[in-house]
């Protein structure tokens, strides 16, 4: 059997059909095992067997568990997106819309609080080795927060404001995952550093 390309690889060519299944298996297998048990319930030889995967052949897809969990919180962020673009946020300010859209897409976490917890962890244990698949959890969280602003092409402001967002959001998960901060905290937070955004806004031409 020859080697897969790993679909983490910026270099690997495309995905035939087959081993796009074979991994949409693999990531389901996953989400599926988190959310029962949390991190450690995630186990590469259960993933192997739940989607019907070679041990070996998961080895080349994910190196190891935590590749495999932030690939999870990838897809998982990728559905969210899609979920969004069919019922986009109704406030008529960016802020107001990217709190909403952050929000609700704690909500949705919040419904799997196990799968949330593991995802997480992984991305706290990343290490370089796992930077191709954190950069894609960035990238799909950029795309659902310049969605939600309604914007194609931001300022360099605009994208430190974003990356600021994404820093609270990912820190507010952790607070309360650890049960250090409450839904309430959460939404005061979330909607705080979204007044970034109205300090970005392009002066009007004169």
């Amino acid at each position: 059997m020859t080697a897969e390309a790993k679909p983490s690889d910026p270099a690997s060519p495309p995905l035939t059909e087959r081993q796009e299944a074979r991994r949409r298996r693999i990531l389901h297998a996953s989400a599926q095992l988190a959310s029962r048990g949390g991190f450690d319930a995630v186990q590469m030889r259960e993933v192997a067997e739940s989607s019907s995967v070679a041990l070996g052949t998961l080895y080349r897809y994910f190196p190891s568990k935590v590749h495999l969990l932030v690939a999870t919180m990838q897809d998982q962020l990728q559905h969210l997106h899609t979920t969004l673009r069919k019922r986009p946020p109704g406030a008529d300010a960016p802020a107001e819309r990217v709190a909403e859209t952050l929000m609700r897409a704690f909500r949705a976490l919040q419904r799997e609080p196990h799968l949330a917890d593991a995802m997480v962890r992984a991305l706290t244990f990343a290490d370089r080795s796992v930077s191709p698949e954190v950069d894609q959890v960035s990238r799909q969280t950029t795309a659902i927060i310049l969605d939600a602003m309604g914007l194609e092409n931001p300022t360099p402001e605009q994208l430190s404001a974003v990356r600021v967002i994404e820093h609270t959001w990912h820190s507010a998960l952790i607070t309360w995952l650890s049960g250090r901060a409450s839904i309430a905290q959460v939404k005061i937070d979330i909607e705080t550093v979204c007044r970034l955004i109205d300090l970005t806004e392009p002066a009007p031409r004169k």
